[in-house]
Order: structure tokens, then C-alpha cells, then sequence
């Protein structure tokens, strides 16, 4: 099936029964592929070529299909309009019709269809541009009632800040949680923050995010990275100079702005936005989709960042599959006494032999440490 959701036959109209059939002369099928039945809407004849080229039909032969898919992806205008228009058109052909045509004017006319269905709008929210994402974002009672849609929102880059800020605030005022990964911590953060009202041009703060985007994306193509803090002869933490644009631009955000850059910004911004004096920055950002290990590994061994972010990371399956990631935990000063001890049964007996010797480590991990490596020994 190329439908979702899928297209219940049985519920077509008439006309279209009768082209679709396996009764149909093959003369009338061919011309209904060829977008030429006469009789027939915009919105049946463009679910009907829908239909020739896409469904499973056993009785469509490979000529008629061939036809019909060649049809559908150049429909005429006034054909297209009618259809993404109607509430007639089932739900999965207008699903169809907006990943085959996304201009902004066509996907307006399907978000403003009555019969389109929440994977569409979804998937419009997910991947659309800022003017298609704007459309989404106006219609508050759909957003309500399927909170699924702010996500999408939420974590699409293209979505305006301000307005990702807008429908965040409206699930959090309505009771409504969103399966966005640092939720709490964006959360807690709109509740104290003033929301821009809606409006025809960007924000400074929507302006914002997208230099900080593009800062980030110019560091990360430089291949720095999390390498954009070092520490200085005296061991003090210092931002490299080609980071210090995207560090002022971090440090003009808000808490709301900087929890949406942690989650979806770059590693270099990341890197920044870990050290932030504010926890619930810091844990968006070992809450991100897009933390990748190397990331992680430097994380658990910096002795910057909080026992939250320290303890966020050892609660992550995923990554604490790393073994890097596990001995610098353990190995941090930082880390919470409980964390380490859980994780140093899986240190190797070289690692055991470091931290049993480390000055940095807490007494209770040495010692502990020197007791695994008694049980590793032959004949213990």
C-alpha cells in the first residue's frame, strides 16, 4: 500500500468504483490513467489516477500503471487544486499528494482540509519549511488534541524559535506533555519566560537561533566540535576564539532558546551549552537525539559539568555501551559516588589498576577499585 492512511475502496465514490474495477473496459481505465475521464470532479479524477498508479490493484495491468504514475506527478493545476481543496479527497491520497507536491501553497490547502489526517499534518510539521510550519502551528485545537504534532514542531530546525516557544507554552498551560526528549526541562523553563504573540516576520530571538544554527554548523564543518573549550597552563576552562561568536550568541539566548539549541543544535554548541551554570540547559543537552558518543565520552570525563549531566549519562543505556564512556565516569571526581561504584565491576584490569592509583578519585572508589582487582587474580 502507498496510502497513509490507507484507502478504503468501499468507501468511494460511485464514479471512481467504476473506473477502478475489475469490470472497467481497459479503454476507460487507460484514459482515467490519463487523466482524460469525463464526468468526472477534480478531487475523484485525481484519486483515481492515485489509485491506478499506487494501489496494490491485482487487476491494473504495468501499461495502465505506468500511465497513471507519470499523470500523477504533473496533475493541471485546476486537477491538484480541486483535489488538496476538497474534504471529499480520502485522507491517504491527500497524504500522497503532499509529498509529491510541497509548494507552500499546496500544502496550505491540505493543512486547511478538514479530511486531512494527523500523520500528514505530522510529517508537514516534522519536515515543512517556516512558512508551512507557521500554518501548523496556528491551529491550536488540533494541536491540543494530538500533542504528537507540537513535537514535530518542536524538533523541526525550521520552525521558527518563537513560535516552537508558542505551542510549547500552549501544552504546558492545557496539562498536555509532549514526547519531546528534555520535556521537564523545557518545561520548567517556558513557565518563566515571556512568549512572543504570533507574528508576520521572525523575532530577534527567532533571528538568534538561526545564527547560533549557523555558527554551530560552520564550527562542526571546521571540524572542531567539542574542542571548542580548552584548558589553559593553569588548567582553566577558555572558549577558543573561533567559538566565541556562537558562545556570545549562546550566552544572548534565553533558557528556553538555549534547552532547544542543546537538543538541536550542533556538537560545538553543545560543548558550550553543557557547561551552563543553569541545570536545566545542561541536562537538555545529554538529553539530545543527536549526542553522538564522541561527545559523550569527552562529557563523562570533564570535570566541568554537573553531577546531573554526569548522572544523566550513566542512566543512558545506549551511552554507557561505550566502555570509554563508563571508565571516565568512573574516573571523574565528579561523579557521583553511587554512579561510579555501580559501573566499576566493568572496568578492565588495566583501568582498575589507574583508578585504584588515582589521587582525583574519591577513597571509597579506590578502595573499591583495589578489591575488584583482588577478585580478578588467579585463585580468588
Amino acid at each position: 500500500m502507498a496510502f497513509d492512511p490507507p484507502v478504503d475502496l468501499a468507501t468511494l465514490a460511485p464514479p471512481i468504483q467504476r473506473v477502478i474495477g475489475p469490470a472497467a473496459p481497459p479503454p476507460m481505465r487507460m484514459m482515467a490513467a490519463r487523466g482524460a475521464v469525463p464526468g468526472l470532479r477534480p478531487e475523484q479524477l485525481a484519486t483515481t489516477v492515485a489509485l491506478l498508479a499506487r494501489h496494490d490493484l491485482p487487476h491494473i495491468d504495468a501499461a495502465v500503471r505506468e500511465a497513471a504514475e507519470a499523470t500523477l506527478v504533473k496533475l493541471a493545476p485546476p486537477i491538484l487544486n480541486g483535489a488538496v481543496g476538497s474534504p471529499e479527497t480520502p485522507p491517504g491520497v491527500l497524504d500522497l499528494l503532499a509529498s509529491l507536491y510541497p509548494e507552500d501553497e499546496i500544502l496550505e490547502k491540505i493543512l486547511f482540509n478538514p479530511s486531512v489526517a494527523v500523520v500528514t499534518v505530522e510529517r508537514i510539521a516534522s519536515q515543512g519549511n517556516e512558512k508551512t510550519t507557521e500554518i501548523v502551528a496556528t491551529n491550536e485545537q488540533r494541536l491540543l488534541e494530538h500533542p504528537s504534532i507540537i513535537k514535530c514542531l518542536y524538533m523541526n530546525k525550521r520552525t521558527r524559535m518563537s513560535t516552537a516557544d508558542r505551542v510549547l507554552d500552549l501544552a504546558v498551560r492545557n496539562g498536555k506533555t509532549v514526547d519531546i526528549p528534555a520535556f521537564r526541562e523545557a518545561a520548567e523553563a517556558i513557565v518563566d519566560e515571556l512568549i512572543a504573540a504570533p507574528d508576520a516576520e521572525p523575532t530577534p530571538d527567532d533571528l538568534l537561533f538561526l545564527e547560533a544554527q549557523a555558527e554551530g554548523e560552520r564550527l562542526d564543518a571546521e571540524g572542531v566540535k567539542h574542542e571548542v573549550v580548552t584548558e589553559d597552563d593553569e588548567g582553566k576552562e577558555v572558549v577558543e576564539e573561533k567559538a566565541k561568536p556562537l558562545d556570545q550568541r549562546i550566552r544572548d539566548m534565553t533558557v528556553s532558546q538555549k534547552i532547544r539549541t542543546a537538543m538541536l543544535g550542533t556538537a560545538s554548541a553543545r560543548a558550550l551549552l553543557v557547561r551552563d551554570k543553569n541545570r536545566l540547559v545542561a541536562a537538555a543537552v545529554v538529553r539530545s537525539p543527536l549526542l553522538q558518543e564522541g561527545e559523550a565520552i569527552a562529557f563523562a570525563g570533564s570535570r566541568a559539568v554537573s553531577e546531573d549531566v554526569l548522572r544523566i549519562i550513566a542512566s543512558n543505556g545506549d551511552l554507557v555501551k561505550s566502555h570509554q564512556v563508563k571508565f571516565n565516569l568512573v574516573a571523574n571526581p565528579r561523579t557521583p559516588v553511587t554512579v561510579a561504584l555501580r559501573l566499576l565491576p566493568h572496568l578492565r584490569t588495566d583501568e582498575l589498576k589507574k583508578v585504584a592509583k588515582s589521587k582525583n578519585v574519591t577513597g571509597q572508589v579506590a578502595k573499591l577499585a583495589k578489591q575488584e582487582l583482588d577478585k580478578k587474580k588467579p585463585g580468588s
